[in-house]
């Protein structure tokens, strides 16, 4: 499908979300991505629902090759693909791809154009370079737990894995950057970022709120610790709504609103520090003015001064709303066995376009026969890479990975 990297090819050694992700974001641009897996597939094939969802998200517009990568014969279809090739993306244990002899330097030099890119778990030059390094851990790690969740529970991860996501973004980001550099140079790049870098950037706001302050972030559930209402919860009578007006015209805004001007000259009030220390009594008194409304109609009015707002919504709810219909965001999406549904597509449009439409995730190997050939392999090479497993077909994939 056409789209801003049309022409780009890509091989995808990514596992799980971080270089799947990316990849992925390369694909829904319009790159050639052809996913490279073992014989057994993605690992994150072999781990039920979970696994599979992320296959689904991660793995769209893509096309499969099962390879054999300990083979000497199975390095050999690898390098025949990476002679055409524009980026590689792994995100392996740090030193797997050395080991296989397919790390940054190896390769690089070899194919001076191609864009090598990797994430790692806690970065590729520190102490815990060799950690295994998943999302939970470096939301762990980072401090993103120690300031997530109620003050008097345990600390809380978020609802999904945002530390791989965020990482993926940024593989995607400098892989671009990389990209274009080349057109000027002529020459590919090492492009590296890890889950602790991503999550460590995610948090800058708050990094410089604890330079500026000396105070490490604590949890305390919702609201922002020095602005209030800020990211406050007000219960209604279908729900819940979040709300910040802690800016001096939008708390004046917010009391002429409700009925409440008095709140605007209340000491307790005043500013953001008294806000804060009478955060309690503000909530309530919030929510006494709004009570009896449903949360549509608290928003709708909050809406109608600016203040920002916003309905606590889980995603049943969330399928037919109008806004995200409106953007195109959700892409229709076809698996090879005729099963359709719908996946978040790319958070951006290009000249007001994006991808709307995209085939499923493929089966482990579901292309390999196609992909050889396009890279010169005859019929009785092929049947002699199948007969000496150094790749597999879909069928030899899934008898693997059950």
């Amino acid at each position: 499908m056409s789209g801003p990297l049309t022409g780009v090819q890509v091989i995808d050694l990514g596992q799980y979300i971080a270089g799947p992700s990316a990849a992925q974001t390369l694909a829904d641009l319009g790159a050639d991505v052809v996913k490279v897996e073992s014989l057994s597939g993605d690992q994150a094939r072999g781990v039920g629902t979970f696994g599979e969802a992320m296959v689904r998200a991660y793995n769209r517009d893509k096309r499969s090759i099962a390879i054999d990568l300990r083979h000497p014969e199975g390095q050999r279809v690898l390098h025949q693909l990476l002679a055409k090739a524009d980026v590689l993306i792994q995100n392996f244990r740090n030193g797997s791809a050395e080991r296989l002899g397919i790390g940054a330097d190896d390769l690089m030099s070899k194919y001076p154009r191609l864009v090598y890119a990797n994430v790692t778990g806690f970065g590729a030059h520190g102490p815990s370079r060799n950690r295994a390094g998943l999302d939970i851990a470096a939301q762990a790690e980072f401090g993103m737990m120690a300031a997530t969740g109620a003050a008097e529970n345990d600390p809380q991860r978020t609802g999904f894995a945002v530390a791989d996501v965020s990482a993926a973004n940024a593989l995607a980001t400098g892989i671009l950057a990389a990209l274009y550099e080349r057109t000027t140079t002529g020459r590919g790049a090492h492009v590296e970022t890890s889950l602790m870098e991503a999550v460590l950037s995610m948090q800058a706001a708050t990094w410089g709120e604890y330079a500026l302050t000396g105070e490490a972030p604590r949890r305390k559930g919702n609201g922002q610790a020095h602005a209030a209402p800020a990211a406050d919860v007000i219960q209604l009578s279908d729900g819940a709504i979040v709300l910040s007006a802690y800016t001096r015209d939008k708390w004046s805004a917010l009391c002429t609103l409700i009925g409440r001007p008095d709140m605007i000259g209340d000491p307790r009030f005043a500013d953001n520090p008294a806000r804060v220390a009478h955060r309690a009594e503000l909530l309530a008194t919030i929510g006494q003015a709004l009570e009896g409304k449903t949360r549509n109609q608290a928003v709708a009015l909050l809406s109608s001064a600016q203040i920002v707002c916003g309905s606590i919504r889980s995603f049943d709810e969330i399928t037919d709303d109008a806004d995200v219909l409106a953007s195109n965001v959700l892409v229709d999406v076809a698996d090879a066995d005729g099963t359709a549904y719908t996946s978040p597509g790319l958070a951006f449009t290009v000249d007001g376009h994006r991808r709307t439409s995209s085939t499923g995730a493929p089966r482990p190997g579901a292309d390999t026969t196609d992909i050889l050939r396009e890279i010169g392999y005859s019929g009785r090479d092929i049947d002699n890479l199948f007969a000496t497993d150094v790749v597999a077909a879909p069928e030899t994939a899934r008898k693997a990975t059950a």
